[in-house]
């Protein structure tokens, strides 16, 4: 109970009685220009405008400041500026920042920490800048030993270690949400922080009780920005699911942080880079989309020497047409440990995870795995790859048995191996690779090995 008068107290030291108040000069191409506090306002403030509560109860508008003027400054609204006029009040609410608490976990917020199950929530002790502090390269660990996962293909072929940054990249309704939530179950980890960037208003409740369920929300915190949300809050999700990881992490715990997606804030960085006159050049997104994708990345992994604990992320990403060169697939591909490609004629003929094992690669190897174990990994490759080659002569009856040792090699292992990918419970890392060398074809007398 002291706990809790202590934190109510400190809410109340640091609330602002007096604030910094302009009006609203002007409103053009979806920006609104605010006069009277271009001498105090910062960029990235949040600027109010209205009282705090209108006669109704409701929200007031507020928006970002995007661009600082000698005599106005444009603010970027988070929600329709219908009824605003010239004149109005805008006030200074300064820099956004967050105070995530370990009282948080099983709680559902939004961007600004704001609690959207319907439970009172205090902010913790300490108020965080949303852009996250860098950690210094020359002091960060390497990255740990292997996870396991629940997932037999994540216990093998596409190992997981603690700081790793994965990708997940994948067409829409080939499954990533439902092989994101089976991670999130399966994998190790203190802490699990969701950040759900655009996603439909639905999949939030469903995503709560159906897919976490009461254990696995019980070590969970979920960011939540839905589609119907301004491209700001949509934006600044994913950096304050990873504030609050950080938090964890500060705290010498393993966090996983899942994203989902990529895209989605890239789309709304858009949205906002274009509407202050940014140029578009790579394929319509502007050149500042690249830098601030690597900066949320570069926040995860490994902590420093001496006390924190680590990031383990899995970011995903849209791939429309499975495009893997559109230039957000593209970016976030350059600056991870790893990636993971979702394939959509996987997926129609009905096996899930949809994973395409040879266009995906885990950067945890070989130093993740035993030698043995390298080996087994490399044959199970080298047989998925040999069928891949002649499959469709396979398939149109052209090959002939005999013709090349390999690929009947292939051809033999191919339905366990591809029965073993789909796998979804596995027991542990070991009886996985137990499992992957029940796949392999016995060696046959007068036959090639390989």
């Amino acid at each position: 109970m002291s706990i809790g008068l202590e934190r109510i107290g400190a809410v109340i030291a640091e609330t602002q009685v007096v604030r910094p108040t302009g009006r609203v000069a002007a409103i053009e191409g979806g920006m609104i220009r605010v006069a009277g506090l271009s001498e105090v306002a910062r960029l990235g403030d949040l600027v109010r405008f209205g009282p705090a509560r209108d006669s109704a109860g409701q929200e007031p508008l507020r928006g970002e400041v995007l661009q600082l003027g000698a005599d106005t400054l444009a603010v970027l609204p988070e929600g329709p500026a219908e009824g605003l006029a010239i004149g109005r009040p805008a006030t200074l609410l300064g820099p956004v920042r967050i105070a995530p608490d370990d009282s948080w976990l099983g709680r559902v917020v939004d961007p600004y920490g704001v609690p959207l199950d319907g439970a009172p929530l205090l902010p913790g002790d300490t108020p965080r800048s949303l852009s996250g502090a860098p950690l210094n390269p020359t002091r960060r660990r390497e990255l740990g030993e292997r996870l396991e996962t629940g997932l037999s293909v994540f216990n093998t072929l596409l190992p997981i270690v603690r700081g790793q940054r994965l990708g997940l990249f994948a067409g829409s309704g080939v499954g990533k949400s439902t092989l994101l939530a089976l991670l999130a179950q399966g994998v190790q980890a203190d802490v699990v922080v969701i950040a759900l960037i655009g996603e439909r208003g639905r999949e939030v409740r469903e995503f709560i009780e159906r897919i976490l369920g009461p254990q696995g929300m019980a070590r969970t915190v979920l960011v939540v920005a839905t589609s119907d949300r301004s491209a700001a809050l949509r934006r600044r999700c994913a950096r304050a699911a990873m504030t609050v990881a950080e938090h964890f992490r500060d705290s010498g715990r393993h966090v996983l942080l899942l994203a989902d997606s990529v895209t989605r804030m890239a789309e709304a960085h858009r949205e906002i880079a274009l509407a202050t006159g940014e140029p578009a050049s790579l394929r319509g997104f502007p050149p500042s989309t690249m830098g601030m994708i690597a900066g949320l990345c570069e926040r995860a992994g490994p902590g420093e020497e001496g006390g924190t604990g680590d990031i383990t992320a899995l970011f995903t990403v849209l791939v429309a047409g499975s495009d893997m060169e559109e230039p957000v697939a593209d970016a976030l591909r350059g600056v991870l440990d790893g990636h993971v490609v979702l394939d959509r004629q996987i997926a129609e003929r009905g096996r899930f995870p949809a994973i395409d094992v040879l266009r995906s690669v885990s950067r945890s190897l070989p130093q993740a795995a035993s030698d043995p174990e390298n080996t087994l990994i490399e044959e199970a490759r080298r047989l998925m790859g040999a069928y891949a080659r002649a499959e469709m002569m396979v398939q149109a009856g052209l090959y002939s048995s005999g013709s090349d040792p390999m690929v009947d090699r292939a051809i033999e292992a191919w339905p366990k191996l591809d029965a073993f990918v789909g796998r979804r419970e596995a027991k542990d890392t070991k009886a996985s690779f137990v499992a992957l060398a029940g796949c392999m074809p016995r060696a046959r007398p007068g036959r090639g090995g390989r």
